[in-house]
């Protein structure tokens, strides 16, 4: 796709849930929720890309936009720096 992504976070009330932000759409239209890993290998290309990132137990896609809630046991720093890893190897 060859486009530059920029990508910021903000950690939610709920301590196991963080929004990703960024610059360009996620989704083709409209939004997309996954309640499991297993859920999102079915799911559009972002999320079968995120469904291999380890720790993710649900997901939400809305244009620039990713919650994800993950395992308690997941450092945050960890899945933050696989998702946003992630995502630029998508956009490569």
């Amino acid at each position: 796709m060859s486009e530059y992504i920029e990508i910021e976070t903000e950690f939610l009330e709920t301590t196991d849930m963080i929004r990703f932000y960024t610059n360009l759409p996620l989704t083709s239209e409209g939004s997309e929720t996954y309640h499991s890993a297993a859920a999102m290998e079915e799911g559009s290309p972002v999320a079968q890309l995120l469904s291999g990132v380890d720790g993710i137990v649900y997901c939400h896609l809305d244009g620039g936009e990713i919650t994800i809630r993950r395992e308690p046991d997941i450092e945050w720093h960890n899945l933050v720096a696989d998702v946003a890893a992630a995502l630029k190897e998508f956009f490569l």
